[in-house]
């Protein structure tokens, strides 16, 4: 394209320095800035108190890497599933879930994946690429529009859609930058949680970082060969290591971070899986989400029954343990965990 680099990776002050070259105000940068991040616009055009002679120069120059909304679907449950076509034609999903007058949105921070973990559908794809910081936002920004038209507010931003988020650690990250911003969208860090399969040099640079967000890690079992047969990031960082990481994460951050144990059926769900997830758990200060498992085509895997779950969970809060019971929703239109795959019924 002639208009070779996109406005959404310029920094305010090169911006700036960009428009002084071409004989136009500084000033005009802070309110580019503000279009783009606080609301939101993704056309020049749009940027309605800025000269004419400007918003050529911008189109000239610049482009958009913008989302365009190429399927929505909604369940049952009002669960709304949106397939968003990026510029260069890759496609991503997010999903919008309801509870009361608020909504969480689930976030995608790459196209397709490359962990390959054998319960998830989006594995399937193989990794194309990551996304950028302004392809990111633009979910959170869209699905805050859509919260707002059905009266309600976004509540909860959750990195656990397409992608490993700390593979594509600096997009997302400044993503995250430009949503709880005051000159972005000002949300508050606590309603954000970014959800890995355990990249342990990621966990420990977010220590580094001391991020003020949450993180969940996608545990599934505290038996390394089990998990690194459901996942095999586990072979290259194994428990041991992923356990050092969060150590190191709680130590430096003084919070507490979230497990995702996923039920299935004769695999991890026995009682023995539970006594090794509490032993595993009694090393730093942890919580428990127990997540219920939705099962799609290209998976041979089945949930666990009530029975074995209740037993499972029942053992691990004999031990003061907290733990949740995480129910699905938009199973219907597979937008629910682990079935993000860029597939509509």
């Amino acid at each position: 394209m002639a208009n070779e680099f996109n406005i959404r990776n310029i920094s305010e002050e090169n911006l700036a320095d960009f428009l002084k070259q071409h004989c136009q105000q500084s000033f005009r940068a802070k309110q580019i800035m503000q279009w783009i991040w606080q609301k939101g616009v993704t056309s020049f055009e749009d940027m309605t108190n800025l000269p004419k002679q400007l918003r050529d120069l911008l189109n000239e120059k610049f482009y958009f890497d913008g989302l365009r909304e190429a399927h929505s679907e909604i369940s049952n449950d009002t669960t709304n599933k949106t397939l968003w076509q990026l510029y260069d034609g890759e496609h991503v999903e997010s999903v919008l879930i309801p509870s009361k007058d608020r909504y969480t949105v689930c976030v995608s921070s790459q196209v397709g994946c490359k962990l390959g973990c054998k319960f998830c559908a989006t594995a399937t794809l193989g990794f194309k690429r990551n996304l950028n910081r302004g392809e990111i936002f633009e979910q959170v920004f869209r699905a805050s529009n859509e919260a707002q038209k059905r009266n309600g507010n976004l509540s909860n931003i959750v990195f656990m859609g397409m992608g490993e988020p700390l593979l594509n650690y600096e997009n997302v990250l400044q993503a995250i930058d430009r949503i709880t911003s005051p000159q972005g969208l000002g949300m508050s860090p606590a309603r954000i949680t970014l959800s890995t399969a355990g990249i342990v040099e990621g966990i420990k640079k977010l220590a580094d970082d001391k991020v003020r967000f949450n993180l969940a890690v996608s545990l599934h079992s505290a038996k390394d060969e089990i998990r690194s047969h459901l996942m095999p990031v586990n072979r290259m960082s194994n428990l041991h290591d992923l356990a050092e990481s969060l150590k190191y994460f709680v130590n430096k951050t003084d919070s507490r971070p979230t497990f995702e144990y996923l039920l299935l059926k004769g695999v991890n769900d026995s009682l023995s899986d539970a006594v090794a997830l509490a032993a595993y758990c009694r090393q730093f200060p942890v919580k428990v989400n127990i997540i219920e498992y939705n099962e799609s085509p290209q998976s041979s895997y089945n949930a666990s029954t009530e029975k074995d779950r209740d037993t499972f969970v029942s053992y691990l809060e004999n031990k003061n343990m907290i733990v949740n019971i995480r129910r699905s929703k938009g199973k219907d239109i597979a937008a629910a965990c682990g079935q993000l795959a860029n597939r509509f019924s």
